[in-house]
């Protein structure tokens, strides 16, 4: 997914490029090399906005120099060049717009994404960013970045990562054919019942494992020992999860404030004597899907002989709140998130600078940091 292509790239750009693509055509060309930053650190997730550059110059007949200066994957540092792109100015300088939008929001979506796996490394993660996202170009590119982020944390602290996602059209960032999921709630209420529902997805899929949301009616504790006792040979498998995706507007079932204070003095204490903001306060004790409701949860499951019955927690789960999980050590099997999405999209701005003018060294004024100063790096992408 490649698009604008080269024929539409004039009514998608900035039109001041526009206007210096026309002065450079009537004065002549030159070589020029192009530095790529970002002001943020981030992880280096390029091969979507290199994949559309390439192809777009080869459509134009015209040769670029990558001097890609990390491999994908790499962390990078505010105001650190990622990359030299060297070329004709006349048929680059029309192009920056598009391929900054390819590559920013990649780059912060895949820090987001190897902080959190790096956070909970013994925690599976599914990519549901999907309907979060302003179109098909940006779910690929969030996906993308997810795979990108995951790959880093296995690599560096051994995480599961990121399992798979939630469609199939990028399933194959994640090695594999299909996107991953069971029911939304709108099943729930389709069915009348959680139990039912349960039942009717696994009598229309009867050879595959199974993920019930828990939360639609308010009893998670009571729906989840349902299920359980209803597929007690999935639940001994290790085939059932339970997924807790409770509104925030509400506590799970069995707990109050002060209830979710004793769920943490007794499964996790270190986590609550310590210095808490109140988002942190809200992740370990707070409504919706908190820390203590999957203690509370994984607590009911063992009590009942339902200890090999997995818990999948969904609803904000970004850096932040993983980061509070992981201190707390909650027992999640699988984190289903959206919210690797970057929140500050202020933040995902890459920026390109000239700083090469037919091999002559010129920048404006605030910018020489950008000038190479060592040879180049990898010169081929990724």
């Amino acid at each position: 997914m490649t698009h604008p292509e080269n024929g539409e790239i004039e009514r998608y750009t900035d039109h001041y490029f526009n206007r210096s693509k026309q002065v450079v055509g009537k004065f002549g060309d030159c070589t020029v090399t192009y530095a790529i930053f970002m002001r943020r650190p981030v992880v280096f997730a390029p091969r979507i906005a290199l994949d559309w550059l390439e192809e777009t110059c080869r459509a134009r007949n015209a040769k670029i120099d990558l001097d890609l200066r990390y491999r994908e994957g790499k962390w990078v540092g505010a105001g650190e060049p990622m990359m030299y792109i060297t070329g004709s100015f006349f048929h680059l300088v029309d192009l920056e717009t598009i391929f900054l939008q390819k590559l920013g929001p990649a780059c912060v979506a895949a820090y987001n994404a190897w902080t959190m796996c790096a956070d909970m490394p013994k925690s599976a993660f599914l990519a549901m960013d999907a309907r979060h996202c302003a179109g098909r170009e940006m779910a690929e590119m969030m996906a993308y970045a997810a795979s990108v982020g995951s790959a880093r944390a296995k690599r560096k602290v051994g995480a599961v990562g990121f399992i798979g996602n939630a469609t199939h059209a990028t399933a194959h960032f994640f090695g594999r054919e299909f996107g991953l999921g069971t029911m939304p709630h709108a099943l729930i209420g389709y069915a009348g019942s959680t139990l039912r529902a349960a039942e009717m997805f696994h009598e229309t899929f009867p050879t595959e494992g199974m993920t019930v949301l828990v939360d639609y009616f308010a009893r998670e504790i009571s729906d989840s020992l349902e299920v359980c006792r209803r597929f007690p040979e999935l639940a001994a498998q290790g085939n059932l999860s339970l997924r807790l995706d409770t509104t925030g507007g509400r506590y799970v079932e069995g707990l109050d404030p002060a209830s979710s204070y004793a769920v943490l003095e007794r499964f996790s204490p270190e986590s609550i004597r310590g210095y808490r903001s109140e988002e942190e306060l809200r992740y370990l004790v707070g409504t919706g899907v908190s820390a203590a409701a999957i203690f509370h949860l994984r607590a009911e499951l063992d009590r009942n002989g339902f200890d090999k019955v997995k818990i999948v927690a969904s609803s904000g789960f970004g850096p932040a709140k993983c980061r509070v999980m992981a201190e707390a050590k909650a027992p999640i099997d699988v984190v289903g998130s959206g919210s690797f999405l970057p929140s500050n999209w202020s933040e995902t701005y890459a920026t390109a600078d000239i700083v090469e003018y037919d091999g002559e060294k010129r920048v404006k004024i605030g910018r020489e940091f950008l000038h190479r100063n060592r040879p180049a790096g990898v010169t081929k992408p990724l």
